[in-house]
């Protein structure tokens, strides 16, 4: 009754106008069976010793599975894996104050690769920051490379639905509700809670974008050995740069849908290379988006009789 009466104060506060009250996240119940026809997913997230996924540890890893129908709804939530590890390092006091996570959580603890993969089974992987999560996941249990995976982060145009933001804590709290944030199933349920209501233009939710985005390939085009007077101009055109030893080039990418992969070469051709400079380009899809392992190709010149 406590909680009736709780929420009738937090309607009477919210409805002077002057006020916004948020609510803890409670997750949906969890069911015990997929529905019939549902498909599986999983919201994967990792806390780590840092940022770097070639000499960093993940300390721990949460997958919390969920099902949608055959229209992308949200239908239903599995019970979660999440475990700690001890990393052969200690836990620096700047992790354990983000993550909450000491080195007595997790002395002893270990996760087991093949657990990993047996959980994730063949499952679409979603993570909030895809490119950070699956680098990690990909050294640490490497049959998740041969998962699709998708990134709520970015996969969904969270400034069409509203936000200034695509920040997890963000989201959350534009959302009207808080969770007890960095630690990894926590993480998952706020972006399962996310993905699952309906915020964009006529009554979408952020799953069904996610999947479709999930679904389509695209093109990633890169702006090698640019001017770098145009840096700015690459910026604002939605150009990101990548600055990691990760095998990539260092230089400003793009990506694209396949029907604007062409236009967008002979606009840096005409406007930032001014000649028929070589652009790389690499085909992505679910299989490989956000991991290092595609294929890297030069786009064809320009034929002299055009």
């Amino acid at each position: 009754m406590s909680g009736d009466r709780d929420e009738q104060w937090a309607e009477a506060l919210e409805a002077t106008g002057r006020y916004r009250v948020l609510r803890r996240l409670a997750p949906g119940p969890i069911v015990d069976a997929p529905p019939a026809g549902a498909k599986r997913a999983i919201l994967l997230d990792v806390e780590t010793t840092g940022l770097d996924s070639s000499k960093d540890e993940i300390i721990e890893l949460a997958m919390v599975p969920f099902y949608y129908s055959m229209n992308d709804k949200l239908v239903g939530i599995g019970e979660p894996y999440n475990a700690l590890r001890e990393p052969s390092v200690p836990i620096s006091a700047e992790v354990t104050k983000l993550t909450g996570i000491d080195q007595s959580m997790v002395a002893g603890r270990s996760i087991n690769p093949a657990d990993v993969a047996a959980f994730a089974s063949s499952s679409l992987v979603i993570a909030h920051n895809a490119a950070f999560d699956r680098r990690f996941l990909e050294r640490f249990c490497p049959a998740l490379a041969a998962n699709p995976w998708a990134c709520s982060m970015t996969e969904v145009d969270w400034r069409e639905a509203g936000f200034e933001s695509s920040k997890l804590a963000y989201l959350a709290l534009s959302s009207g509700f808080f969770y007890d944030r960095h630690r990894a199933v926590h993480d998952c349920h706020a972006v399962i809670e996310l993905l699952g209501r309906p915020c964009l233009p006529a009554g979408q939710t952020a799953l069904q974008e996610l999947l479709a985005s999930a679904r389509r390939n695209s093109k990633r085009c890169w702006a090698d050995n640019s001017p770098f007077d145009a840096k700015d101009i690459l910026k604002g055109r939605g150009y990101r740069w990548n600055g990691e030893d990760n095998g990539l080039p260092r230089a400003w990418w793009i990506d694209l849908s396949d029907d604007r992969l062409a236009e967008e070469v002979s606009y840096l051709r005409r406007e930032i290379y001014k000649y028929e400079a070589p652009v790389r380009v690499a085909e992505l899809t679910a299989f490989n988006r956000y991991s290092d392992r595609f294929a890297i190709t030069d786009y064809p010149a320009a034929s002299p009789c055009a």
